[in-house]
């Protein structure tokens, strides 16, 4: 790991203002390209309490000014960890299950029971997850938004909001206010 990038590694949240010590579930973002959907992404597991993994390569620096706006001040409550492949991020957070969110998906996202330390993935906003990705998962792991037919995808940040919010409220919000 280069010096750049072990300044970036980890940001811990502060324990004030009702943030959780640990995070119900995690957030991967694999590949992420627009600095303002994650700054968004930011503020919602800031607001969930929700980890936040990032999947190298990423298409912005951290530091880009559009990210800390779209972020606000929420970036300090916030536990990020970039990862230089979704192999080592599932090494290392060891989540119960991994859904992944596609457009190819096969069940609709509100249809699986959510638990305590699932992980949700998403793909890069111009291209979606691999194929690959998708079909190491079983089918009832890969989770779609119903949209309307003529739609090709929601934003980045909307589709994570719906299904963060999702699994939250199937946790009845537990360490909401």
């Amino acid at each position: 790991m280069n010096c750049e990038r072990a300044e970036h590694a980890v940001y811990n949240h502060r324990v004030t203002r009702g943030v959780l010590k640990e995070s119900m579930f995690s957030l991967i973002l694999y590949q992420p390209e627009i600095p303002p959907n994650t700054g968004n992404i930011i503020r919602l597991c800031a607001n969930t309490g929700t980890k936040l993994h990032l999947i190298e390569p990423l298409g912005f620096d951290l530091d880009e000014p559009r990210l800390k706006r779209a972020g606000l001040d929420y970036r300090e409550f916030v536990n990020v960890e970039v990862h230089s492949s979704l192999d080592e991020c599932l090494a290392k957070s060891a989540p119960r299950k991994v859904f992944a969110l596609s457009t190819h998906g096969v069940t609709t996202y509100s249809a699986p029971d959510f638990a305590a330390g699932d992980a949700f993935l998403f793909g890069p906003e111009t291209r979606g997850l691999p194929v690959e990705i998708l079909e190491s998962l079983p089918a009832e792991q890969r989770l779609r938004i119903p949209m309307r037919q003529e739609s090709r995808s929601l934003n980045l940040s909307n589709a994570a909001a719906v299904v963060i919010y999702e699994a939250w409220r199937q946790q009845d919000f537990a360490g909401g206010g």
